[in-house]
């Protein structure tokens, strides 16, 4: 079987029409590049506020929650931007702010400051994996856009899984302003990347259709919620880890993160059909259990294989989290709400991350680390609920055609 053949469906004249294309590699290209940039902060921004601005596990929490909720206040404008404006300046506009961001950090001598800079970053964040994503499922056939989804999520997660290796390495004892330097040269990169985006690829509504600013798609509420409990569970993961490895023995957290990733990328490329193929309900089951089952073994085990353990069993169920879910908000609507949609769904990513910065922050900070890796199986176990009670007893979303359907931000 050649690689063409695993990547393109057959249509109905018999000829198989192709999914990963050039513009398709281009678009996970900068992408990858540019979440090497967030895996880096993942793993260097913590150790800098509690070594040195000596803030603790809360203000740990705090620069996830700033990052966050910057992000979740800015998706109503940049879903707007991206389907009113176009998704590759989108892209463009995401990764210079992330890397102005990002490369300051390392300058921050107080928290307030950082925090400010995390913002940035979030709405940075947010812009770039917009644009890719809509992007992506512009490219797309309809019945793959959840294959789809895993492919390209490869990027994001391999990424996530190489930047921490990375910024341990460059970070050494206490390297901090080279460290988040690097790391704004990264996001710059990714920018770069983004030019060999073709031009005439990027969708944007036509100048009769009106497209309005939105703070919450209804097509991305419930799934978005399954999401967001899902990723609450990775916030704490990925905010304790780093000293918790460090406190059981291990050098750093970097080998964990790459161990979550690769394990997740390789499910993300040799399962890639399997989430569209089994339907949301057993893909998040599959995702939720396992990420509270990791999740109970870190709280539960204070040994270094538990740790091990815990990552392999936290990449599995991250690999079944996202596609099947992306994909039903994708196919209820219509190209020209596509980027909105997608902007509210992915919000839950900054929603669960809010979620899990600040409150498991705050019990990790009264009651341990532990407590708080306990409380992120709570978030995966309601997820479950949601899922099955508001997801699955709906398979079919509503059309939403009409622009009045949609929930108005504020004043609006």
């Amino acid at each position: 079987m050649s690689l063409d053949d695993l990547h393109t469906p057959s249509s109905a004249s018999g000829r198989r029409e192709r999914l990963v294309t050039m513009p398709f590699l281009a678009v996970t290209s900068a992408a990858l590049v540019f979440f090497v940039y967030i895996g880096l902060l993942v793993a260097v921004v913590p150790r800098f506020v509690e070594d040195s601005l000596g803030a603790g596990e809360f203000g740990v929490g705090l620069t996830l929650a700033a990052f966050a909720t910057a992000a979740i206040l800015a998706r109503p404008a940049i879903g707007w931007a991206g389907d009113r404006y176009g998704r590759r300046r989108l892209m463009m506009t995401g990764a210079l702010v992330a890397a102005i961001a990002g490369g300051s950090a390392g300058f921050a001598d107080s928290l307030w400051q950082l925090l400010i800079l995390r913002g940035l970053t979030g709405v940075g964040e947010a812009a770039m994996f917009v644009g890719a994503a809509t992007t992506i499922a512009d490219l797309a056939p309809p019945n793959r856009r959840a294959e789809a989804a895993s492919y390209f999520s490869v990027a994001v997660f391999g990424g996530i899984g190489i930047g921490p290796v990375l910024g341990e390495w460059l970070l050494a004892d206490d390297r901090y302003v080279l460290t988040f330097s690097v790391a704004g040269l990264i996001a710059v990169l990714a920018a770069l990347l983004v030019l060999a985006v073709p031009r005439h690829l990027d969708q944007r509504a036509a100048p009769s259709v009106r497209v309005k600013r939105r703070f919450l798609h209804p097509a991305a509420l419930w799934p978005g919620i399954v999401l967001g409990s899902g990723i609450a569970g990775f916030a704490v993961f990925a905010a304790f880890i780093p000293e918790h490895s460090r406190d059981l023995g291990l050098s750093g957290a970097g080998g964990l993160f790459l161990t979550y990733s690769m394990v997740c990328l390789v499910l993300r490329i040799v399962g890639a059909r399997i989430p569209e193929k089994i339907g949301p309900g057993p893909s998040g089951t599959i995702a939720l259990g396992l990420l509270a089952t990791a999740l109970i073994v870190v709280a539960t085990v204070p040994e270094a294989w538990g740790l091990w353990t815990a990552a392999v069993v936290f990449g599995v169920g991250m690999a079944f989290l996202y596609p099947s879910l992306m994909a039903i908000v994708v196919d209820a609507v219509d190209e020209h709400q596509r980027a909105a949609a997608i902007s509210s769904f992915t919000m839950f990513f900054e929603v669960g991350t809010v979620t899990g910065g600040v409150l498991l922050g705050l019990v990790g900070e009264l009651f341990g680390k532990r407590a708080g890796f306990a409380g992120g199986a709570v978030f995966c176990l309601v997820g479950l609920v949601v899922l099955w009670t508001r997801v699955v007893e709906r398979p079919r979303p509503v059309a939403l055609e009409s622009p009045d359907r949609l929930i108005p931000v504020a004043g609006d």
